[in-house]
């Protein structure tokens, strides 16, 4: 009996030692499992290991965007975008400018009535108030009426005191428009008096109908109208000969001053003899820029404290969601970023590089990982004296100028934002033609200076504007994510995905529909298509060329992922 009790009480003692070295066994296999997955990999590809996010109400040192490491991209992967010529773009030679009237659009002389007169005032810096000029004319055109050289806003946050004529060569805008639309430098005297006219506005993105509607019945009574704040205020979308004015406007009436011609020419002349081909970089990433985006970039207090009283400027402005705006798309990329971008692209570090920008945002420590990436860093101070740049450097808008010049000749123009010149640029980025290059040849060695060639050989030959030289345009959607996390994959990963996310923004023909974007930035009424020795317009085209795939503002990639774990963590 004693010896059964002794059996039981062994029993017993085994029955609860059994299940608890299972549980121990179980809690070690849950260690050695999470410490698997928290511990590095060989290859650095740390995917579960979530980064912190960061939050508008963290301290400067918790709330960067991402490690502060630049694992510099060797060279770019097969994302979508490796295969190609990174200094060209495919299928350019069968599209060019085509913005010449139809034989139904009357002469500026038979519609033109002699007691209209339309005068603007711009808003903005130098490529807001273009736009402002381009819509002005085709405005006075549906009035009927002569347009008076248009003023230039002189009190928005630049401060520039430059007229038309300091910017632009008024005397070929006036010619070159002639048939289009009357234009007068003045309002000529009424009765012996500086006529003031009647001061209006009218509504954004206003039609040719609200034009009528609204304007023509105030010309008629006051016979001179001005309206102000004139940015933007005619609609995308008007008949197809009205749209090839605004080209022609935009492309061809609006030559710069010459000083400024000619400074830029050295400019472009100085970046060739430094390199066969040149990247330029509009880097917007001046502190009025930032203010108004109202993006956040991890500076703390600080930076919040500084850019809110820019902010306090526009007093139109929404409270921001920095975390949002950028979450969508809508911050400008740090210059890191986009030298980033650029590296994995296929540009490597022994590219030359014209950076066109004001005053970046904390300085030279800003600026530092991009000039690693790319050494051969160049501005216009660094290309030009002092002296040389006297003349323009206390104006914004005519050094603004300079570096218009500068991208528009580039071989490839990147932008890290979508603002008025990266719209205005991807417009109009042109490559010459043979005609062309003759036409300038035979011009220099007829003993005309090279300015004077140029500008015979581009104005001459209208119409060939649009030569597709790349222009890359920043997926900011989903290169937000990538960013942030790229310290969490392979420097190969990142590389992929950069190519692969920036498919469909790299300047490439058709690839965005008609509709999409300001008709300044995707001009398709303008662009013609060669198609089996055919001439046909773009937005009519059937063309069989091959193309990059069409993005819109709500597509932006519909591949599937290799690595879903990946897309996982990109994902919104």
């Amino acid at each position: 009996m004693a010896f059964s009790r002794r059996r039981h009480h062994h029993y017993s003692r085994r029955r609860w030692l059994i299940p608890a070295i299972s549980a121990a066994f179980g809690f070690l296999l849950i260690f050695i499992f999470f410490l698997s997955i928290l511990a590095p990999s060989p290859n650095g590809n740390r995917l579960f290991h979530l980064p912190r996010r960061r939050s508008s109400g963290d301290n400067d040192a918790d709330n960067e965007i991402e490690d502060s490491q630049s694992h510099v991209p060797i060279k770019a992967g097969s994302g979508g975008v490796s295969d190609r010529d990174i200094w060209s773009s495919r299928n350019s030679k069968f599209f060019y400018g085509c913005s010449n009237a139809s034989n139904e659009f009357l002469k500026a002389q038979d519609i033109t009535h002699p007691n209209r007169y339309l005068s603007i005032v711009t808003s903005g810096g130098l490529n807001q108030q273009r736009t402002g000029i381009t819509d002005a004319v085709v405005a006075a055109r549906i009035l009927n009426a002569t347009l008076v050289v248009p003023k230039l806003d002189k009190s928005s946050y630049w401060k520039d005191s430059s007229g038309f004529s300091d910017i632009f060569d008024v005397d070929w805008f006036i010619k070159y428009l002639a048939k289009d639309v009357s234009i007068v430098k003045e309002l000529p005297l009424r009765r012996g008096q500086i006529w003031s006219p009647y001061r209006m506005r009218v509504p954004r993105k206003c039609t040719d109908r609200c034009y009528i509607n609204r304007v023509l019945p105030v010309l008629n009574k006051k016979h001179a109208v001005q309206i102000t704040k004139f940015d933007y205020r005619l609609a995308n979308k008007l008949d197809t000969d009205l749209q090839k004015l605004r080209c022609r406007v935009n492309y061809h009436s609006l030559k710069f001053a010459d000083p400024i011609l000619r400074m830029g020419e050295k400019l472009v002349q100085r970046m060739r003899m430094r390199s066969s081909h040149f990247i330029a970089l509009h880097l917007r990433f001046e502190p009025d820029m930032l203010a108004f985006s109202g993006c956040y970039y991890g500076g703390g207090d600080k930076e919040r404290r500084e850019l809110g009283k820019i902010r306090k400027k526009w007093k139109t402005l929404h409270d921001s969601d920095p975390d949002k705006a950028r979450r969508h798309g809508r911050c400008p990329l740090t210059p890191e970023e986009v030298g980033l971008m650029l590296r994995s692209l296929g540009y490597g570090e022994d590219v030359h590089i014209y950076v066109a920008s004001g005053e970046i945002y904390g300085g030279e420590e800003t600026l530092t990982p991009l000039k690693a990436l790319f050494p051969n860093f160049h501005t216009k101070d660094t290309l030009a004296t002092k002296d040389e740049l006297e003349p323009f450097s206390a104006f914004s808008s005519r050094m603004a100028a300079l570096d218009f010049i500068v991208c528009d000749e580039s071989d490839v123009f990147v932008t890290n934002n979508h603002g008025n010149m990266a719209k205005i640029l991807a417009g109009r980025r042109s490559a010459a033609s043979l005609s062309d290059i003759s036409t300038l040849l035979c011009n220099w060695y007829s003993g005309k200076s090279r300015v004077q060639a140029v500008e015979t050989a581009s104005y001459r030959n209208a119409g060939r504007y649009f030569g597709h030289k790349p222009t890359i345009r920043p997926n900011g959607r989903k290169l937000y994510r990538l960013f942030l996390n790229r310290n969490y994959m392979t420097e190969k990963e990142f590389v992929y995905r950069v190519g692969k996310y920036q498919r469909g923004f790299m300047g490439e023909p058709k690839e965005v529909g008609p509709s999409w974007g300001v008709f300044h930035e995707n001009p398709s009424s303008c662009i013609c298509e060669k198609v089996d020795n055919a001439t046909v317009e773009i937005s009519h085209s059937t063309s069989r060329l091959e193309t990059s795939p069409k993005v819109t503002s709500n597509d932006y990639d519909t591949d599937i992922s290799e690595n879903p774990e990946l897309d996982m963590l990109l994902s919104d």
